[in-house]
């Protein structure tokens, strides 16, 4: 767009955006996600045991895990041993269609991986699995 000032030239309209502030935010954003994403994608360290029949996880599911030092999780935030049954009731609106996956370190007692699975029943679920990692090629653990 042209207009004549009063000294009778002609100038032209500065129309032009200027992106530069704009793909300096993008640029800081960028750099944030990617500093971010790894710590978001951290969850509790559990060295689960190998199998030779590993199923995979392929929708969001309740996960109760056990880590090294038998502290219970209820997805990702720590819980009383006592207090899963109502957790799960809570987070549960139909027991027999509902799926829990077990996830306990390979050196947990076996005594605290019962009263987390007797917890579960005592909610009403009955369809538990434990999760474990799959055997490499020639069979032995990696």
């Amino acid at each position: 767009m042209a207009f004549t000032a009063s000294n009778g030239r002609t100038q032209t309209a500065l129309a032009d955006i200027n992106i530069t502030p704009l793909v300096d935010v993008v640029l800081v954003l960028l750099i944030i996600f990617m500093v971010t994403a790894p710590v978001l994608q951290s969850g509790i360290e559990v060295s689960v045991p190998k199998t030779r029949t590993v199923k995979e996880i392929s929708e969001e599911r309740i996960v109760i895990t056990i880590n090294k030092d038998q502290r219970v999780f209820l997805g990702n935030d720590a819980i009383n041993i006592n207090q899963i049954a109502a957790s799960i009731r809570q987070r549960v609106r139909d027991p027999r269609n509902q799926f829990i996956f077990v996830r306990a370190d390979e050196n947990v007692p076996f005594g605290a991986f019962a009263t987390v699975m007797d917890a579960v029943k005592q909610s009403g679920i009955t369809n538990v699995s434990i999760v474990t990692q799959p055997l490499d090629q020639n069979g032995s653990k990696r």
